[in-house]
């Protein structure tokens, strides 16, 4: 079963408008990309059922600094979205690598990867090797688990 989306503009007043609500990220994604290539106005797509932002587009780079978190738990990774951007930072959040490959498949600028601790170690790992890879210039936080 695929997770529900909710693809918004955000129109000049700064209010975001539901442009339209689609099944699985992939097809999130080439929904979002049509979108961003029809305005210039600010795009995004939201977790449905979380409001997690997932994927932004159009963004202006001066705007905030922004964090790709790739998370493997959904609600610690909800607890710690917030709390970035409760300190100013623009955060994209996803559920686990596949989800994040996806993501990351189309140009976008991040300034930092955060990578969450309820994982394996190899997976993780198997993460950062791919991060380094594919954007060699963005740093990596790879956070530990507590034991």
């Amino acid at each position: 079963m695929h997770r529900t989306y909710e693809v918004f503009e955000v129109l000049p007043d700064g209010s975001p408008r539901r442009v339209n609500v689609v099944s699985g990220l992939e097809f999130t994604k080439m929904v979002l990309e049509s979108l961003a290539n029809r305005t210039n106005n600010e795009c995004f797509a939201a977790d449905a059922k979380t409001r997690q932002v997932v994927m932004q587009m159009n963004i202006t780079l001066a705007k905030l600094r922004r964090i790709f978190q790739i998370s493997y738990d959904e609600d610690v990774g909800l607890r710690r979205a917030e709390l970035l951007r409760s300190r100013g930072y623009g955060v994209i959040s996803v559920i686990g690598n596949e989800a994040a490959k996806v993501l990351l498949s189309s140009p976008q600028r991040y300034d930092l990867f955060i990578i969450g601790h309820a994982a394996p170690e190899e997976t993780r790992r198997e993460m950062v090797d791919w991060l380094k890879t594919e954007s060699p210039n963005v740093k990596v936080l790879a956070l530990n688990p507590p034991n």
